[in-house]
């Protein structure tokens, strides 16, 4: 049975929220994920940079008796070429866990607005054998 119009735009904003909600929630687990599994990457190229005289040269104890200029971009270097591996663990992480979550599942079809009697599906509420990718 068709919605009245004022309960149908209810409906649609509350449906709209509800997936705003779980893109967030999937977009803030693929940030900590990929920050945690960047980390080494992202420290890698950070001193790198810090201590190259070409860039931003610190004046820190470390880069002074450490790290000349060689060994700065040898660190640069480095954080590049393990990045690509590590972009590669952290899509498989964050792919085996969204999976698990079943986070993809929780978006909900606005044809629940439109009719009366739909059933909400998250996770494990709803039919198990749902799947959300192939």
């Amino acid at each position: 049975e068709p919605r009245s119009p004022c309960c149908c735009l209810a409906w649609t904003l509350l449906i709209g929220a509800m997936n705003s909600l779980v893109f967030l929630l999937n977009l803030l687990l693929m940030f900590v994920i990929f920050t945690i599994v960047l980390l080494p990457t992202i420290v890698v190229v950070y001193f790198g940079f810090q201590c190259h005289s070409q860039v931003l040269h610190s004046s820190a104890r470390y880069c002074k008796s450490i790290l000349d200029d060689n060994s700065s971009s040898a660190l640069i270097i480095l954080g590049f070429v393990i990045m690509s591996p590590l972009l590669v663990v952290a899509m498989a992480l964050y792919c085996s866990l969204a999976r698990r979550l079943q986070l993809l599942v929780c978006f909900q079809p606005y044809s629940l607005a439109l009719y009366k009697g739909g059933r909400w599906c998250c996770a494990r509420g709803c039919n198990t054998h749902l799947k959300a990718w192939v």
